[in-house]
Formats: structure tokens, sequence, C-alpha cells
């Protein structure tokens, strides 16, 4: 396995990742559903989906070119789709779970559909720095994503056994390293920490939470960014705002969430707490606006996240896909959504 880590800042207050019996386990035991429940949310998602979980209209992507990021400034930040995030820091980039499959799936013939292209192609981007991975979800971690950029990327950050997994693909393991909860490692004269979420992992019938799930903590001097990976909500936010906060910028799940799975998809009032709990000063939500992964329409964690974070004073920021966001001059970007296969803004009384 294939390491080149540090103990995090007073790493010895919180616990690391825990195995039992050979599978990761959350520091809060997370119910797991029976077959039967398992089951029926299955027969749900596949048969009973409500209306416009899908947009029926083109989702609007500005188009991003490799002259353009070279030419952009530093803290430039950019979703490219899903949780598919890139950052211009120091003048270098750094993407976040890269994934630029059509289907979110094991297979490209079936499962969710891409509701737009990425803003750019994986031939275009410019060399990376480091591809951070939150865990080996298939929306998360896609396989030919990850050989295409092999040649073009420096490092692939991965919680425990990830890296594993990338070396068994044929990524070269002197460019992995694997990082348990709260430690740390340096890239490009930042500072990467491996901080706990509350989700699971596996990527087939037999390697259920083989390999450990986790959020990050990025430091750029004096400018912070948290990326949230997936995870139910959980006092481990607190403690992350408590060791690492305030951090400038929050990359938070946003989407995917249903009643039947609480303990490992936040709502979005419990990703606005985390935010707060965080002490992030911009949000900024994602895990929305490009597969459909649940029963919600695809509208839905946009609007409600949007209306709680007026109602608190919180700072986010809704970018389209492609659209450049900087930390350093923040802005709250328009809600493109709107006006999209009839979407109305939630703010504004239908009688009005």
């Amino acid at each position: 396995m294939a390491t080149s880590t540090s103990p995090a800042d007073n790493a010895s207050t919180p616990e690391a990742s825990r195995q039992a019996q050979g599978q990761y386990r959350n520091h809060v035991p997370v119910k797991r559903e029976g077959f039967r429940k398992t089951l029926r949310i299955i027969w749900n998602m596949i048969f009973h989906k409500p209306r416009d979980t899908r947009p029926s209209t083109p989702v609007p992507v500005q188009t991003l070119t490799q002259a353009a990021l070279i030419a952009a400034p530093n803290h430039s930040v950019y979703r490219l789709g899903h949780s598919t995030v890139l950052l211009k820091l120091r003048d270098k980039f750094w993407i976040t779970d890269p994934v630029f499959a059509e289907r979110a799936s094991p297979v490209q013939w079936a499962g969710p559909k891409r509701f737009h292209q990425p803003p750019i192609s994986l031939e275009d981007l410019p060399p990376i720095e480091a591809v951070i991975l939150s865990h080996d979800h298939y929306d998360h971690l896609d396989y030919q994503a990850v050989l295409k950029l092999a040649d073009k990327t420096q490092y692939f950050l991965t919680p425990l056994g990830v890296g594993d997994t990338l070396i068994k693909w044929g990524i070269d393991a002197s460019k992995i390293r694997q990082l348990d909860w709260w430690q740390s490692t340096e890239v490009g004269g930042l500072q990467f920490v491996a901080t706990p979420s509350q989700h699971f992992s596996g990527r087939g019938l037999f390697d259920s939470n083989s390999t450990l799930w986790a959020s990050w903590v990025m430091i750029d001097g004096d400018t912070r960014i948290f990326f949230s990976g997936d995870s139910g909500y959980f006092d481990g936010f607190k403690r992350i705002g408590e060791q690492y906060g305030p951090f400038d910028l929050t990359l938070m799940e946003t989407g995917a969430y249903n009643v039947e799975w609480p303990h490992v998809h936040m709502q979005p009032e419990q990703t606005l707490q985390a935010h707060i709990d965080l002490k992030g000063r911009w949000l900024l939500p994602i895990h929305n606006g490009t597969f459909d992964l649940s029963m919600h329409t695809w509208y839905e964690p946009f609007d409600r996240i949007l209306a709680l974070a007026w109602e608190r004073s919180v700072s986010i920021t809704t970018p389209q896909m492609g659209e450049a966001f900087n930390v350093m001059y923040p802005q709250r970007g328009r809600p493109w959504w709107l006006g999209l296969d009839g979407v109305s803004d939630p703010m504004v009384p239908q009688n009005a």
C-alpha cells in the first residue's frame, strides 16, 4: 500500500478509522438496511420515480478551454458536474472525484445517465497536480477517467484502500498517497487532511466497506477549502470545524438524498447545518445537477438549499457547470435552473 502521510495537527485527539472483520466502520454505527427494504428501494427507484427527476430541456454549461484555465487567476473554482470540481491554486490544478462517464454505473449501457456533457473533456484538461478522491462509489470513482488522467496527474490522494484499487488498475504506486482519517500530506505547497465522513463504500456485491471513505480539508496558506465527499449528518463536521475552520469555501453534498437513507446522505437542512458547524463562509452545493440518483426532482436540491441559506443569511453560490467562482472575490451566481422545465422561483409566491 503506497502512502506518504503525516499526522494532522493535534491528531491524537480525534479518532482514526477503525476496522472490524476487514470492514471499515463509521464512528457512530449506521443502521444497515435489510434485504427486503433494499429490494423495495430498488423497486421504487426503477418503477415508481416521479416526474422531473431528469431535466427535459438542456442544462446550461459554460464550455472551458485549457488556454482559458491556464490564464485564469488563482483561487478559481469550477464545477464540472456532480462532485467533480476543478480548482486552480498556486498556479496548479486540482480535481475532486473526477467522473466524466456517460453513466454513473458499472456498465455504460444502463444506469443513471448524465444530464449534460462536462464543460471540458479529459483530454483538454491542463496537467493536474493531484486528484482528490472521497470514496469508491461509481458516481465518484470513474475507472476510465482515472486511466486517462494517469499520465497528466502527479498524485492521487485517496482514503485507505482506494489507492490499492488504483494500483490494481495500473496506476503507478509512487503517485498514490493513501490517508486514514486525520492524517495529512503536503503536495505542491498545499496541505491536505483526510477527515471523517459518515458513509460507506463498495463497487460490487462482495467488497462492502473494504475501503475507507473521507472528506477533505485543503489548506493553501491562509485559504481553507472543505470538500465533503458523501456523508450523512454527524458531529464530525463540528469537530472538523473546530480543528481546521473557518473555511473560506465548503463544497457540500446537496442532492441524491432520500428519507429512506438518512444516515449516509444529508437533507438540505442538514447540509446547511454542516456548513455552519464547519464555520464556513461561502457554501457551494455539489452532488446535484448531473445524475438522477434519487426520487426528488432534479432541481429540488437547488431550490431547498438556496431558500434555507437565505433564511439563515448564509452566503451561498450556485454557479453553472463550467462557470468560474473565485474564492478571493466571491459572488452568488445566478439561479440558472429557474425557467428550465418551467421551474419557478421558490421564493416568489405562484400568484405573485
